[in-house]
């Protein structure tokens, strides 16, 4: 009198023959049926009006698991727009052809004309060898600036991390060869500046499976005077200048070896570190 039908109560022929759609459109005829003939099993007009409303909840509960099934993207749902992660991957790279490797580049350029320049007129005209300043502080203004700007606007890429301490060696380096090819420099002091800088390149990449040695605030400040050092020798000065720049170098020369020594001092406790740390990784993975 309920509006259930006698048959939905006698048996399960009737029932399970309903079609899985008056449910709830999405769930599978087999889930359907098999909720309603166990409600029906109990026996009693009332019981199988029950297992027919517990039926239909539990095929509306799976059409809802349906969509969300259909809303997290498996088999059958909606597929990301077509170049989506393309376009993530776009984003989240910084490209090759940005400002901080603009300036690396023009870095390097600027070593053949500065060696130009030097070694222009035997290497003793005081026009030549302004211009020569001038591009050697370019080239250290933009060493100063390209790092900088990388790490801010996160424009850091494999390409700058090899090709900055590069740009950086050589136009150190082809000044400093310079000077001491012309006769203003020591060569004793060429080698002990170029051969620090190599040396401690090459300590980098032999820690470097124990971890990163750091730029300490020495190593910033010896890079700071010894540009100024070879950048007073480049010019052509005399007088009081002469004599100053002297003292100059000699500071960037004692910076020098102090942080190459405090280079070393690092890698060795780094090395330390990590020997004692995979250590004590391996007796954890024995016990």
């Amino acid at each position: 009198m309920t509006g259930v039908p006698a048959s939905a109560a006698g048996g399960t022929s009737s029932a399970s023959g309903a079609p899985a759609s008056a449910g709830s459109g999405g769930a599978s005829s087999g889930a359907m049926s098999g909720s309603v003939s166990g409600g029906a099993s109990s026996g009693g007009a009332s019981a199988g009006g029950g297992s027919v409303g517990s039926a239909s909840l539990d095929s509306a509960s799976v059409g809802s698991a349906s969509s969300g099934v259909v809303e997290a993207g498996l088999p059958g749902g909606p597929r990301p727009a077509r170049g989506a992660k393309v376009v993530a991957a776009a984003v989240n790279q910084a490209s090759v052809w940005n400002i901080a490797n603009f300036l690396t580049m023009l870095r390097l350029l600027l070593v053949p004309g500065f060696v130009a320049l030097m070694l222009a007129d035997g290497g003793y005209d005081p026009a030549m060898r302004s211009f020569a300043w001038a591009a050697f502080a370019i080239a250290m203004i933009t060493d100063l600036f390209d790092g900088h700007l990388a790490r801010t606007y996160d424009l850091v890429t494999d390409f700058g991390k090899i090709t900055d301490p590069i740009a950086d060696k050589a136009i150190m380096g082809a000044a400093l060869i310079c000077l001491s090819s012309l006769g203003d420099l020591p060569w004793w002091v060429t080698v002990v500046i170029l051969g620090r800088e190599l040396g401690i390149t090459l300590l980098r990449f032999l820690v470097i499976r124990y971890g990163v040695i750091p730029a300490s605030r020495g190593g910033k400040l010896k890079t700071l005077i010894q540009g100024v050092a070879v950048g007073m020798y480049v010019l052509a000065l005399t007088g009081w200048l002469a004599t100053l720049r002297f003292w100059v170098m000699a500071a960037a020369v004692i910076l020098t070896v102090l942080t190459g020594l405090d280079y070393v001092r690092q890698a060795i406790v780094l090395r330390r570190q990590g020997i004692a740390e995979r250590r004590a990784a391996a007796e954890e993975t024995e016990a």
